[in-house]
């Protein structure tokens, strides 16, 4: 006691003995009355209603929560994890092509697989957010045509995926350009003449900058894609087979995908009217599909000293095509 007694006199010496002990228990206790008035102005102007009990702090806001950084599967390098059910990927396959040529049906039959998922629309570029979420074992799959003749697709492809698998669906390219003019003249009433647009000046050589005619150099843009793509990454689908065999030519596509042959000769039949297969039990449905109206569209009449000009024109570079790809699409 004689220490703490010390230690209170020595405290209070240098101001006598004039204020007593009141004052010094006064004055010790002004702080925590201008505490105790700062935490009641906070409870009435700051958070009306119930104050906080004394001595606790209100705790922050929890942060929001950071997504986790994308993990690679041993198996699968590229292909990121995402959160919940399934995972978001790069696809593992893709059909780059060709417009006219078969993609969508193609597409549309391959969804009856249970181990596929696919993306209705075309995006034209790689976004990992767009793609649906798979499960172990699914396939994500893709379809965009245009990427087959888009010079710089096999580069950017193959830095994001180099091991996806490539899907080609080729058509004779004169009946493809022909679609593909009826395409547009449906949407462009009024446009010259096929023949008037095929060759320069109606009579001169073929004008290979018409997008239509370009599409059908097959030899030319696969080229481009073997500097990125060995051979082996490719299986090319003959569309006039997607039309008299869907069944041989989805069962190709699933040996070539690793996938059991679930879509098989049960899911088709064949509709006079339109002059296309068409679905007998669609995806989610119990009743038969046919693709659109724009599937089976009656071409405009061509010419057949064009037809025969443009074949004679394609055909060099078919042959080249067939000994690229080792298969003779019988077009010549």
């Amino acid at each position: 006691m004689a220490g703490s007694g010390g230690l209170a006199g020595g405290a209070g010496g240098s101001q006598g003995t004039a204020g007593g002990p009141g004052t010094a228990l006064r004055a010790s206790r002004a702080p925590l009355l201008f505490a105790a008035l700062v935490l009641g102005a906070y409870c009435l102007c700051a958070l009306p209603g119930r104050c906080p009990p004394a001595g606790r702090v209100p705790a922050p806001a929890p942060a929001r929560a950071e997504p986790p950084r994308a993990s690679r599967s041993p198996r699968e390098p590229g292909l990121p994890v995402a959160s919940g059910s399934g995972r978001r990927r790069f696809p593992q396959a893709l059909i780059v092509g060709v417009k006219k040529g078969g993609t969508r049906a193609l597409l549309e039959f391959l969804r009856l697989h249970p181990d596929i998922r696919a993306l209705g629309s075309e995006p034209h570029f790689f976004d990992r957010s767009l793609m649906p979420r798979t499960l172990d074992g699914q396939i994500t799959l893709e379809k965009t045509p245009s990427y087959f003749v888009t010079r710089e697709a096999p580069r950017r492809i193959h830095s994001m995926s180099p091991a996806t698998k490539l899907i080609v669906v080729v058509r004779n390219p004169v009946t493809r350009a022909i679609s593909d003019y009826a395409q547009t003249l449906s949407k462009t009433p009024g446009l010259p003449s096929f023949g008037a647009l095929a060759f320069r000046r109606g009579l001169g050589p073929v004008d290979t900058a018409w997008s239509a005619v370009r599409i059908g150099l097959y030899a030319q843009h696969l080229d481009n894609w073997l500097r990125y793509f060995p051979l082996s990454r490719f299986l090319f689908v003959s569309g006039e087979r997607l039309v008299s065999d869907p069944a041989g030519e989805l069962g190709r596509v699933q040996d070539f995908l690793g996938l059991k042959r679930v879509v098989t000769d049960k899911h088709f039949y064949f509709n006079a009217t339109k002059g296309f297969p068409c679905l007998k039990k669609a995806q989610g449905s119990g009743r038969p599909r046919c693709l659109g109206k724009s599937k089976g569209r009656p071409h405009p009449r061509v010419p057949e000293s064009v037809v025969q000009r443009l074949r004679a024109f394609y055909r060099p570079f078919n042959r080249k095509f067939y000994q690229m790809t080792g298969q003779d699409f019988g077009w010549d």
